[in-house]
């Protein structure tokens, strides 16, 4: 008989995580589901659309769907990684330096549109969400617990952008997209448009119970059939011929999480292959890079997606 992972306290609790994201955003329960594995499996959420879809909105909605601490920051062309981290200044009165933290000093943090700020900013993030730590002038100074980033971006084709670098990609746990909404969720939001933008929603998780489920995700059971399956799907990242970079070691284990962590979402103790090609697409397409002649032919996103479909059909399904 199976036990399950989260008690039924815990589980009502992510149902009621997932019907006040679906509040905010209408007709995506993929997306909601998807944003919250990410958050479960102690992640960081990269939402990528064009403009005008909610990836702002989904943001918000997620970071105070849990009492705890949220600043939002938006990126430009012109900010500094001090921005981002804090700055020390000398302080006349006590004739010593003070370091004043910056907005990463918080449990989620939202990173507007983070492709329109120079790489030099963008790097800034890269200690804080690989080591949960920001360094300043040598000084180690630990962050809050839990920590998120929820980044967004527009495409890079759109005028003054910065494409994201690798080793910033590889350190969001998922990418996914939101797209349009069908007529009938579309017909929903224009009959509440006279409503507050952005309104908020009371918190459904404390601190303390969203640390707790965290937790318990990672205590989710995967079988060495399925860790054997997730390792080959990864190996054939690697010797694609259409690949350029294959997905890391880092990004193996960001799939073994977010499956343990949709296991919990869906009420079991155990993870299954469905779990695994659910998940490869939003936790590997951002992560691996198309050669210069395969990417010719088509756009890198589409096609990465596109090769990892293919290289989910040519590795065998464990029973």
């Amino acid at each position: 008989m199976t036990v399950m992972v989260a008690a039924p306290e815990a589980l009502s609790k992510l149902n009621e995580l997932e019907v006040s994201l679906n509040t905010s955003i209408r007709g995506k329960p993929e997306v909601v589901r998807l944003s919250v594995v990410c958050l479960l499996a102690r992640g960081h959420l990269l939402i990528e659309d064009v403009p005008g879809v909610g990836k702002t909105t989904l943001a918000q909605a997620l970071a105070r769907a849990v009492h705890c601490s949220f600043h939002r920051l938006q990126f430009t062309s012109d900010m500094l990684p001090s921005d981002v981290l804090g700055v020390t200044i000398y302080n006349a009165h006590t004739q010593d330096f003070e370091f004043k933290q910056g907005p990463v000093f918080t449990n989620f943090l939202l990173a507007d549109e983070i492709n329109r700020a120079t790489p030099k900013t963008q790097s800034a993030l890269l200690e804080a969400m690989n080591e949960v730590q920001v360094t300043i002038e040598s000084h180690s100074y630990p962050l809050e617990q839990p920590f998120m980033v929820m980044a967004t971006q527009n495409p890079v084709e759109h005028h003054g952008t910065y494409p994201l670098p690798e080793s910033q990609l590889d350190r969001f746990l998922m990418r996914i997209r939101i797209g349009y909404p069908d007529r009938e969720a579309e017909r929903e939001i224009l009959r509440n448009a006279d409503g507050v933008h952005g309104e908020v929603l009371p918190a459904v998780l404390s601190a303390e119970e969203l640390l707790d489920l965290q937790r318990r995700a990672s205590k989710t059971g995967v079988d060495e059939t399925l860790v054997d399956y997730m390792l080959a799907i990864v190996e054939r990242t690697r010797t694609h011929e259409s690949l350029a970079l294959g997905v890391s070691p880092r990004g193996a284990q960001a799939l073994y999480r977010a499956t343990q962590a949709l296991a919990m979402v869906e009420g079991r103790d155990y993870v299954i292959p469905d779990d695994v090609k659910r998940l490869v697409i939003p936790v590997f397409a951002h992560r691996i890079a198309i050669n210069a002649r395969a990417s010719l032919a088509q756009r890198s996103a589409e096609l990465s997606e596109r090769i990892l479909q293919e290289i989910l059909t040519l590795v065998e399904v464990p029973l």
